[in-house]
């Protein structure tokens, strides 16, 4: 009988267990978690350093938008796409681990306090005033006058851009290589929403490193996001032993035989339907992780809201960890409740602890009287219905339908934003209830855009070169991601008088080009319907078939 066990055990793999398969997710989602802190972490002190270090909105979408520059500007995301085609999921991964961590300490030593007055600042305040070529086309990540801080700390970001998108794509391929004909869907949606649990997380924490103790000291915050980077390698090598062993009882070859063609990216270019999700993605992203960055700042211009007295309770440190212990209260409880299908007490005990934990939480957002705990709530709807969603397109399809309805929420929410929340700022109460509601929708946008658009890339382009599709996806995605913090901040220079104060900046028409973007990507996604129907791509159809 032990033979016999023996036996059967030889013959499954590690992905045939689904505990093992998700713990191989996990490890993935924990390192994206990590890296997505570090991509916003300066976004929740905006007006921070404008104060302490002299950048004003240009400065700081410039840097912010220097992210995405080499990915876009050098194709570095193709490269990316031929390394993990030709490298595999588990080298990759450990590459962009260590890649986002030398630009994650390049971007910390930038900001800090020893590079103020240091041999360096003298040279990025004497060099990279003029970019030939890259000037002429409007396009340069850096500009004359542009704070010698801002410039290193682009260069450092432009390297951690580079892992980071590495690691987006590997992240896709790794989870195809592991749930395909299983609950895909789900998973991608399940390791986008803990992924992005780390911008609430960064919302909470980088405003709280940056003023512990009562005094301000901004790169505090980015050294508790490279610290993080440190954790999201080693994620990744774990993951790498976790899929070498996966290979060894497959037998399939890490490296491919085939070596990569140009004709590759042909194929993949030549898909109408693969055109249509990318348009959609760049369109869809650009209007939320540009967004992002100045979300808390929109919040500050745009609410009435009264700080909590430092010495009191809502003013103190611990209020800030309290509030965190109920975000993930409120992230576990409502994602677990979906898993609960036979027990309906269960189920709707773990809803009603959400909820509550939910209400109690943005009580504490307004008692606080910060934006940044504001916001912070931004993913939380979106953990709570990816689980449905996923299950959903897995099981039923519908993914070009959902990604309409996604783009829909997204035009009312940015409207929201630009013309209704103004008409709240005497009322703190008023305020900051639309408020709340707007960043639950506009999260649960978030949800089923990607939780539709990244399973269906598979059905679009051969198996293998799903990797070489991904990054093609990313880097039309990252044109649009390097342009728009750009463009906001230059929007915002141009619409507000010389010297407006960082908490008194009007966004409604920064606002409103976000809005345009939902609609186009809206009319993309009916055309999109409309091509699926009549070349039948399966974006309607169930991943699992029955």
């Amino acid at each position: 009988m032990a033979e016999n066990f023996t036996n059967v055990n030889q013959k499954a793999t590690l992905r045939d267990s689904a505990a093992i398969r998700w713990i191989a997710l996990l490890l993935l989602a924990l390192g994206m978690f990590c890296a997505y802190i570090f991509m916003d972490i300066l976004s929740p002190i905006k007006d921070l350093m404008q104060e302490t270090r002299g950048w004003d909105s240009l400065a700081f979408g410039t840097m912010q938008g220097a992210e995405t520059f080499l990915n876009v500007f050098v194709f570095f995301l193709i490269f990316a796409g031929i390394i993990l085609d030709k490298m595999g999921v588990r080298f990759t991964a450990v590459l962009s681990g260590a890649v986002m961590l030398v630009g994650g300490i390049i971007k910390y030593y930038a900001i800090s306090e020893s590079f103020i007055g240091s041999g360096l600042e003298t040279w990025f305040n004497n060099n990279l005033n003029y970019i030939p070529g890259f000037d002429e086309l409007g396009v340069s990540p850096f500009y004359r006058g542009m704070p010698a801080a801002a410039k290193m700390a682009a260069v450092g970001f432009m390297i951690f851009g580079c892992g980071a998108e590495m690691a987006g794509i590997t992240v896709s391929r790794g989870i195809v290589k592991w749930f395909k004909g299983r609950e895909t869907a789900l998973a991608m949606g399940s390791e986008m929403a803990l992924a992005r649990l780390g911008v609430a997380t960064c919302m909470i924490f980088s405003p709280y490193f940056a003023k512990l103790g009562g005094q301000v000291e901004v790169s505090r915050s980015v050294a508790f996001g490279v610290v993080l980077l440190c954790i999201a390698l080693i994620m990744f090598i774990t993951y790498f032993f976790m899929d070498k062993k996966l290979d060894a009882q497959t037998g399939e070859a890490e490296e491919k035989d085939d070596p990569f063609k140009i004709s590759d990216i042909g194929k993949i270019l030549s898909s109408l339907g693969f055109w249509l999700v990318a348009l959609l993605c760049v369109l869809y992203y650009s209007a939320i992780f540009p967004f992002q960055k100045y979300a808390v700042n929109m919040l500050q211009c745009n609410l009435s809201l009264t700080p909590a007295d430092p010495n009191s309770f809502w003013g103190g440190e611990t209020v800030t960890w309290v509030q965190y212990i109920l975000m993930l209260v409120v992230a576990a409880a409502s994602f677990t409740s979906n898993f609960m299908k036979k027990n309906k007490a269960m189920k709707y005990g773990l809803m009603a602890l959400a909820v509550m934990a939910l209400v109690v939480y943005c009580y504490m957002g307004y008692m606080r009287g910060t934006a940044e705990t504001i916001f912070a709530v931004f993913p939380l709807l979106a953990v709570a219905i990816t689980p449905i969603l996923g299950s959903y397109v897995d099981h039923k399809g519908k993914a070009a339908s959902m990604l309409m309805i996604g783009s829909i929420l997204l035009v009312i929410c940015h409207l929201t934003f630009a013309f209704i929340l103004p008409m709240f700022k005497g009322s703190a109460v008023g305020g900051t209830v639309v408020a709340y509601v707007t960043i639950l929708v506009l999260g649960a946008s978030f949800s089923l855009v990607p939780a539709a658009l990244w399973p269906s890339v598979p059905k679009l382009v051969d198996e293998k070169i799903i990797g070489s599709a991904y990054a093609l996806i990313f880097w039309i995605q990252n044109i649009g991601l390097w342009l728009f913090p750009l463009l906001i901040g230059k929007v915002l220079n141009s619409t507000n008088p010389e010297g407006t104060a960082a908490t008194d900046l009007n966004y409604t028409w920064a606002l409103v080009m976000l809005a345009c973007l939902g609609v186009a990507a809206l009319l993309i996604g009916l055309y999109l319907k409309v091509v699926d129907k009549k070349k039948g791509l399966g974006l309607e159809e169930p991943n699992i078939k029955d």
